[in-house]
């Protein structure tokens, strides 16, 4: 069974995968400390996405996806 046409897919290059985790990154030389971009990851990609964010200092946080997208997750907006 294919992914889910409706369901976010990783963001690793070529992947069609359905993303299971959300990888919080920013660059320091380009935003402000709170300020959070993400990539969106399958199982299989997850370690490999996480070290090319990490090497560079970049990884913030490593968070599943549900638990991103649920109310008072770390997705959700500050109330």
């Amino acid at each position: 069974m294919g992914p889910d046409p409706d369901s976010p897919l990783c963001s690793a290059k070529g992947c069609r995968a359905d993303a299971v985790w959300v990888l919080a990154w920013n660059n320091p030389k380009l935003h402000t400390p709170e300020r959070r971009k993400t990539w969106l990851t399958c199982e299989e990609h997850r370690e490999h996405l996480s070290a090319f964010l990490g090497v560079r200092g970049f990884l913030k946080d490593v968070v599943k996806l549900e638990d991103w997208e649920s109310p008072g997750g770390a997705g959700a907006p500050a109330g």
